[in-house]
């Protein structure tokens, strides 16, 4: 597994989007407003792009056109080239994300009938609508990280970048928060572990065997909530990327070899080894992780709420309880203290804690400033784990305008993404003179960021 970093959250927007355009065609005579390599653009293309911004909040007009345009133009470009790269979105991948947006909106509107009726469609006509849109939407976010995977910055970069923004252009930081938590795991027996071995032993015997096929099982069996719904497909990595017990047992595979079932720190897992080059290596892995019993569980409970009564009567500081007590490896060396992986620090605003942890920010919304919340249930949706907590408010930031001794991880991440749009731009400029682009007259615009038109037949 991947050290703990940050996972960014799905966006689902797309089913009720495509959903609306259907009316949208209903409405007009739909015609091929461009073309690139075999990728066609229609007009519902544009009301439907339309559509989302206004789903988002985002108010359009006709004069939105060519933008949004130039936009789809781009991910058709980013298509078309994934297909000369002969790079594979397999059914199972597609499969994969289509189940878990259904569930989503099953949970989010009432079940599976209320779905059904709610688009006139069974659930199996949706999923085969949306395939195919599903499908090359992954294929275009495939070949963009291609494209961008050699891009490195530095902290020279970052401080070029900080001193080159113009003052009205310096974001302003909003008021946040910095809160530490000890959580209470329940215990895991031997035969907990056992019964979790047990169970990828099996699932490696049908991978080797020929019964069933990694990716597959990946999908439908790991634990890994990051890289099932990708066939158990971590990309490629560089040595150091992954927890050592994980890169012990990969640099001993050969390509398209199944590792022994090994324990790591989250689990048991199973390797695929997909390609390695020197240090870096794309593999794909299935994780299971052991449960506990009711019993542990309230075990933990009682454990946690004896720590949370010494905290209160003073016997105990809160990061000495975090150290001795907490089951979070991340944090309790810290004194408990949460580091926000979109930043790399310890201070959060409302919309990043509510995507990493909803629950975390019910709780301090009602805390005064270094005060300790009584025992809680928690959820961990990125390590599949279940257990309690209790958390403290360290402080809130009064607001600011960034600066690098502050904000440094935010501007580092601004410099990265103008970075990338700048390998972005080179890399539209070099592709659109040798690709076959057509665009109807009446969708020609000055506006154009790049020179579509120069090399349209139209």
């Amino acid at each position: 597994m991947r050290k703990p970093l940050n996972y960014i959250k799905v966006v689902l927007t797309v089913f009720l989007v495509t959903m609306l355009s259907q009316n949208v065609k209903a409405q007009l005579i739909d015609k091929i407003v461009a073309q690139v390599g075999d990728e066609i653009i229609m007009l519902s293309d544009i009301e439907q792009r339309k559509l989302q911004m206004i789903q988002e909040g985002i108010e359009v007009s006709n004069a939105n056109d060519s933008q949004i345009l130039e936009k789809v133009l781009y991910q058709k470009l980013l298509i078309n080239q994934a297909q000369l790269d002969s790079l594979v979105v397999s059914d199972d991948m597609v499969n994969g994300e289509m189940e878990q947006r259904i569930r989503y909106f099953q949970d989010q509107i009432g079940g599976k009938e209320e779905l059904e009726k709610f688009y006139g469609k069974s659930v199996a006509q949706i999923k085969a609508e949306f395939f195919t849109t599903i499908k090359k939407r992954i294929l275009s976010e495939m070949m963009e990280d291609k494209i961008t995977e050699a891009m490195t910055i530095t902290p020279k970069n970052v401080k070029t970048f900080f001193k080159a923004l113009p003052k009205d252009s310096i974001p302003y930081i909003n008021s946040q928060i910095s809160v530490a938590h000890i959580v209470i795991y329940p215990e895991i027996t031997e035969d907990d572990k056992l019964k979790a071995k047990m169970e990828l032993e099996g699932y490696r015997e049908q991978i080797v065997s020929g019964e069933k096929s990694f990716n597959s099982l990946a999908i439908l069996k790991s634990n890994d909530p990051g890289s099932r719904i990708k066939e158990g497909d971590l990309g490629w990595q560089k040595r150091g990327t992954m927890v050592p017990p994980f890169e012990a047992a990969l640099f001993e595979l050969e390509p398209d070899e199944i590792s022994p079932v090994f324990e790591s720190q989250f689990g048991y897992h199973i390797i695929k080894m997909i390609e390695r080059k020197g240090d870096n290596y794309h593999v794909r892995h299935i994780l299971i992780t052991a449960k506990s019993n009711d019993k542990a569980f309230e075990n933990a409970a009682v454990k946690l709420d004896g720590i949370y009564q010494d905290l209160k009567a003073d016997k105990i500081k809160f990061d000495v309880a975090a150290k001795q007590f907490s089951s979070d490896e991340k944090s309790k060396n810290n004194g408990g203290k949460i580091v926000n992986p979109y930043t790399n620090d310890y201070f959060w605003d409302v919309q990043n804690i509510n995507e990493i942890d909803p629950q975390m920010y019910r709780i301090v919304d009602r805390l005064k400033d270094q005060e300790v919340s009584s025992p809680s249930l928690y959820d961990n949706m990125y390590e599949q784990k279940s257990g309690v907590r209790i958390v403290k408010l360290l402080g809130k930031t009064k607001p600011h305008l960034a600066n690098l001794t502050d904000d440094y991880q935010l501007i580092s991440k601004a410099c990265e993404e103008e970075k990338k749009q700048v390998v972005i731009k080179k890399w539209i400029e070099a592709k659109i003179t040798g690709a076959y682009i057509r665009i109807d007259k009446d969708y020609h615009n000055s506006n154009f960021m790049y020179n579509w038109e120069k090399v349209s037949n139209n």
